[in-house]
């Protein structure tokens, strides 16, 4: 595909891009960015676009992959799970570096999810986002949702006790 071409059937999906970004990262600044991303992307890989039913589809895709990747990556961190659990006004500082080592061993639990898992988990229960709003993101259909939260819950409830118990294993 030449630029002309790319010109003519990709860069009019733009605007369309770009308010499906929009919906789904519901920032105006972050979306752009995804879109200048993911027209970067269409174009390195023009000379298989032609190979495309439907080069509006990729690219809605292409966008939707970014949007969930951004999610991943830079919208949640580990900065952003102990803003969710915010601690009680007066503890000490033993006790709030137990509960750092406690939101530490959440997070790293959570890591150990498949990453549909993480990105669900992190959406629903972090986040605050609702079963439409994430079955619109990544896809799959709410009664999926539902099933692989349920799942993320179960294996971290299941990680978070054996390490616990673990813990409190005398040594030796």
């Amino acid at each position: 595909m030449e630029l002309n071409e790319f010109k003519i059937s990709v860069c009019p999906l733009r605007e369309k891009l770009l308010s499906q970004a929009r919906r789904l990262t519901g920032d105006e600044e972050d979306a752009e960015d995804i879109v200048q991303e993911v027209l970067l992307r269409l174009w390195s890989k023009r000379a298989e676009l032609d190979r495309c039913d439907s080069i509006e589809a990729y690219a809605t895709t292409v966008t939707r992959n970014a949007c969930i990747d951004w999610m991943r990556t830079r919208h949640t961190s580990a900065q952003d799970l102990p803003e969710a659990c915010p601690y009680a006004d007066g503890q000490t500082p033993e006790s709030l570096l137990e509960a750092k080592d406690e939101m530490q061993l959440v997070e790293n639990i959570i890591r150990t999810l498949p990453p549909l898992q993480q990105a669900i988990l992190r959406m629903k229960d972090i986040e605050g986002y609702e079963t439409e709003e994430i079955a619109q993101v990544t896809g799959c259909n709410a009664e999926a949702i539902r099933s692989n939260l349920s799942r993320a819950r179960k294996r971290m409830r299941d990680i978070y006790l054996k390490t616990i118990a673990n813990r409190r294993k005398p040594n030796g």
